[in-house]
């Protein structure tokens, strides 16, 4: 499909499109020593993708697997913040390449969803230790052709879609690639000038059951509340029987 509204390509940022590949994470580790700037390496086939806490990304022919590469700037809660840029940058190419679906939004922290299933997983993996990082790889799947089946993905995960099946629309990964690039540069600029607050309130316009109950599991507790929000560090804020609590990291569940 042609997208004449596709922004330029980002200046200063590298283009790497590989056949195939193990991990996009995998190879931005590889390449990362010997890049001068933020590179994207994109593979048309990935053949070993993770996802969170090291589940399996199955990655068919037609799907989008890619890895954005930088040196970021600050510590790890700067670059964990990156993580809502990516989310919003995923949604807003999307968007820009489908025209305005109604049932495109974000779930925390950083899934896309589609007609409320999920379309889109983000990955970032870092070196170094504390808040001296050396590379971070912020890895992205999207399932534009073909979604795994329910039965390989782990009980009470949320249902997986394809953007083909949901929409009717083909989307070729050299094509999303052309539009999330200067998505993410676009809020990685607004983040950079202006802190924040600008990507917290535009990620909270497009949320998934914002102001509804929800339930977050961490490894060790269960919260059901009222999902009222991020906080600056992107930490979940729920309100619940026993108060209002600020979660860093937790699976979450909607219901129904």
């Amino acid at each position: 499909m042609s997208n004449p509204s596709t922004e330029a390509w980002p200046e200063g940022v590298a283009r790497h499109v590989l056949d195939r590949v193990d991990s996009t994470n995998a190879e931005a580790f590889r390449r990362g020593p010997d890049l001068t700037g933020p590179a994207w390496i994109m593979a048309y086939r990935q053949e070993a993708g993770r996802g969170r806490r090291g589940r399996a990304w199955r990655d068919p022919q037609g799907n989008f697997a890619a890895t954005l590469v930088l040196r970021p700037e600050g510590g790890a809660g700067d670059a964990a913040r990156l993580s809502f840029v990516t989310a919003l940058a995923v949604h807003d190419a999307l968007r820009t390449l489908c025209g305005p679906q109604p049932g495109f939004a974000l779930k925390w922290p950083n899934d896309v969803l589609l007609n409320g299933g999920k379309l889109s997983g983000i990955l970032l993996e870092s070196t170094g230790a504390g808040d001296r990082l050396g590379l971070l790889a912020i890895g992205i799947g999207i399932n534009l052709s073909e979604a795994p089946d329910t039965a390989e993905v782990e009980a009470q995960a949320m249902r997986p879609v394809s953007l083909l099946a949901e929409t009717g629309m083909t989307v070729t990964p050299d094509e999303m690639l052309d539009a999330l690039a200067p998505a993410f540069d676009h809020w990685h600029r607004q983040m950079r000038a202006y802190g924040f607050g600008p990507v917290r309130n535009a990620w909270l316009a497009r949320a998934a059951k914002l102001g509804e109950t929800i339930v977050a599991r961490t490894g060790t507790a269960e919260f059901t509340g009222r999902f009222d929000g991020i906080d600056d560090s992107g930490a979940l804020i729920l309100t619940g029987p026993r108060g209002r609590h600020a979660i860093p990291a937790a699976d979450i569940h909607f219901g129904g």
